[in-house]
């Protein structure tokens, strides 16, 4: 894991802002805190975070508002945490642009290995090979540097959610072959959400309208195959 790891912890209960602190702490990240929404949208536009871990039940604005106006000026990856069984509003955090859920009462270990997961996947490299030689992926419009992160579409680049920009790369790579709702869940989210697959849906449907913005014939090569689900068509 890279060195000075900035995390923001948004939690209106003391005792869970600490508890998480702590564990992280020990993991060797820095972390601050912010105890309400207002809050904590002042410390994410001041600050550069490299993940933020949100609640979603805040009083005044919850988790779900701060979340949709962090993603309408940073990428930074976000962990939410929900109560248990509020499956309508996990849903409406990936719409908004949430990368993963932990569900309350959560244990902290668990918490602590879904950050270190989404910060491995979401992290450039740094090493000189990599800076030497960049991993490139190019098709028809769409060029994605897989050691920057970073997508242009006929030369503009697309600001993508980790999630969003996992997705594209796993359906890139694997060109013309159809992914069932449950195999992305496995293979992108790399655990099981059950009874979430419409989570798939939403970061299709936010994927397709940012590649569009751009290109519609880019976005039209994420085809839904229905009655399975989806894969990537290179279309003449």
């Amino acid at each position: 894991m890279e060195p000075n790891v900035r995390i923001l912890v948004v939690d209106d209960e003391e005792r869970i802002r600490k508890l998480v602190r702590m564990y992280l702490e020990r993991n060797g990240f820095q972390v601050e805190e912010a105890e309400d929404g207002q809050q904590a949208l002042e410390m994410a536009f001041a600050n550069e975070y490299d993940l933020i871990v949100l609640d979603l039940m805040l009083p005044g604005m919850d988790g779900r508002k701060v979340c949709e106006e962090i993603r309408k000026k940073s990428d930074v990856p976000v962990i939410m945490l929900t109560a248990a069984g509020d499956e309508s509003s996990r849903i409406h955090g990936f719409e908004l642009g949430a990368d993963d859920y932990v569900v309350k009462p959560f244990s902290p270990r668990e918490l602590v290995m879904r950050v270190k997961a989404l910060l491995k996947r979401t992290q450039p490299k740094h090493d000189a090979a990599h800076q030497e030689i960049a991993h490139v992926l190019s098709t028809h419009g769409l060029t994605i540097n897989m050691d920057s992160r970073k997508v242009l579409v006929e030369g503009e680049e697309v600001s993508l959610t980790p999630k969003e920009y996992e997705l594209l790369c796993y359906l890139v790579q694997r060109p013309d072959k159809v992914f069932s709702r449950e195999e992305l869940l496995r293979d992108v989210w790399n655990y099981q959400f059950f009874g979430d697959q419409r989570t798939v849906d939403t970061h299709v449907k936010r994927l397709r309208e940012k590649l569009g913005r751009y290109s519609e014939k880019v976005a039209e090569m994420i085809v839904t195959v229905w009655g399975v689900g989806y894969k990537f068509e290179v279309r003449e």
